[in-house]
């Protein structure tokens, strides 16, 4: 499926952890990361146990320290495993909490939310098919959250820590 390994130096260097699997804490494997190889798979990495705090999408590929994955700081906690999927995209923003206001369906990638929706702020999501990340700033920019499908009726759902999803895009990296 996937393979990620944390290293707490940079350069790949220091005491390793392999993982390939969801880990909702991995204090006891290392104290700190500072790099990161995704050998295979795609993976979610979080600042703290359990998926909580700042989220950062990794693909396959070498990470040599944690700028390198627009982290800010060297504390990862917890790592999700995204399963491969190969089918239709499909996802529908709702301009009001509880899927309410305007809607509008979305299959492809969004570079501006604003400049397609209309809106800059989505109180609701339903995530038909497939996994997508929203970005706090357009052009794929700021924090990360990570969905799969099912329905998040407010942002906080999705943990995000404001309305405000300034674009979006499929993960199809796999």
């Amino acid at each position: 499926m996937g393979k990620i390994i944390f290293y707490e130096d940079t350069n790949f260097q220091g005491r390793s952890y392999e993982c390939s699997s969801d880990c909702t804490d991995l204090h006891s494997y290392f104290s700190h990361c500072n790099s990161i190889r995704v050998e295979s798979g795609c993976f979610m990495i979080y600042e703290r146990p359990n998926y909580i705090g700042q989220q950062y999408f990794m693909k396959k590929g070498d990470y040599s320290d944690f700028h390198s994955w627009k982290g800010v700081s060297s504390s990862i906690r917890s790592c999700r495993i995204i399963p491969p999927y190969r089918g239709i995209y499909r996802l529908k923003l709702y301009e009001k909490a509880d899927f309410n206001g305007n809607m509008m369906e979305f299959m492809d990638d969004c570079s501006s939310v604003s400049d397609r929706f209309h809106h800059r702020h989505v109180y609701s999501c339903k995530v038909m098919n497939g996994y997508w990340i929203f970005y706090e700033y357009p052009n794929y920019r700021g924090r990360q959250y990570f969905l799969k499908p099912g329905e998040y009726r407010r942002y906080r759902d999705w943990r995000a820590t404001c309305s405000i999803v300034g674009s979006f895009r499929r993960i199809t990296d796999f």
